[in-house]
């Protein structure tokens, strides 16, 4: 794919950061977001729109909040598809539902438009630094062909089968980060409340089999009194819990342990956390359990 021309709608956290890999590494990006000065922020050349977004590049990212306004920036008036010609690729970089992008890659196969679902993890700490996982589905040959595309802002890319493979690997990924979060907090808060240094909880944790994602890079920032703030928000590990139980309930699968997650980041938004990064839920538990603050 000899194609150096990328169009990325979707700027925010996530989009932005990758944006500027992209053009850092002198890739030619035009970038549209409904925040018109995300764009120029990003590096990337403007877009009025997203048709004039999609006519400018050969390859096409999308980076947006979920399976909905995918679908909307997808199908509707001078969207993608009404947009779009054959031999383009479009790469959806959100979390999304599997059934959904399934879909939207048999809409895009009847344009001649591969449609490639590229579920990231590492978060903004990773995107800035170019090392992301990719969890990629889709066209073999057309992820293969997208290398030039993914270098800049992932250090790791998976081909984990056809459509819909890259999002579910992502949905299931994203519980697993969710359920260990939530748990990790309420241990710390207990942690707290019964006297134990929480650095030396920490080492006990990290060196047993209670050990984590949050635990080993999580928490002993968070202790200190740094949250990492910048990352995926209560609302949206949320929305992913949400998602993972849709793919669940879709394969027949009983989903027995997600209403601890599920309870607590619905329980960060009510306390008023939920725009602020997921870390904050460690303060929520906190708000019902006595007031307690890890860093004091």
């Amino acid at each position: 794919m000899q194609q150096d021309r990328v169009g990325f709608i979707g700027l925010g956290n996530m989009g932005g950061r990758m944006t500027r890999r992209l053009v850092d590494a002198g890739v030619a990006v035009c970038g549209y977001d409904t925040d018109a000065g995300r764009a120029g922020a990003a590096g990337a050349q403007a877009a009025a729109s997203v048709r004039e977004a999609v006519q400018y590049a050969d390859v096409v990212l999308l980076s947006l909040p979920d399976s909905r306004v995918v679908e909307a920036v997808v199908e509707g008036q001078d969207g993608i598809l009404a947009s779009c010609r054959a031999g383009q690729v479009v790469v959806d970089l959100s979390t999304a539902a599997a059934s959904s992008t399934q879909r939207l890659a048999r809409l895009f196969k009847t344009r001649g438009v591969q449609f490639v679902d590229a579920g990231i993890s590492g978060g903004a700490a990773a995107a800035e630094k170019g090392s992301l996982t990719l969890m990629v589905g889709g066209d073999a040959d057309t992820i293969e062909a997208l290398q030039w595309v993914f270098a800049p802002f992932s250090s790791k890319v998976l081909n984990m089968g056809a459509s819909g493979a890259g999002h579910t690997t992502k949905l299931l990924n994203n519980f697993l980060n969710a359920v260990s979060l939530a748990a990790t907090a309420e241990v710390m808060v207990a942690g707290k409340k019964a006297g134990l240094d929480l650095h030396r909880l920490l080492e006990v944790l990290n060196s047993s089999s209670g050990v984590n994602f949050a635990t080993l890079n999580r928490f002993p920032h968070i202790v200190d009194g740094n949250y990492l703030e910048g990352g995926l928000t209560s609302k949206l590990m949320t929305k992913d819990v949400v998602l993972y139980v849709d793919l669940a309930r879709e394969l027949g699968v009983a989903s027995l342990n997600a209403s601890g997650p599920m309870s607590c980041f619905g329980l960060a938004t009510a306390l008023g956390y939920g725009e602020q990064i997921s870390n904050r839920v460690v303060d929520a538990i906190g708000d019902v359990s006595g007031g307690v603050r890890l860093k004091t």
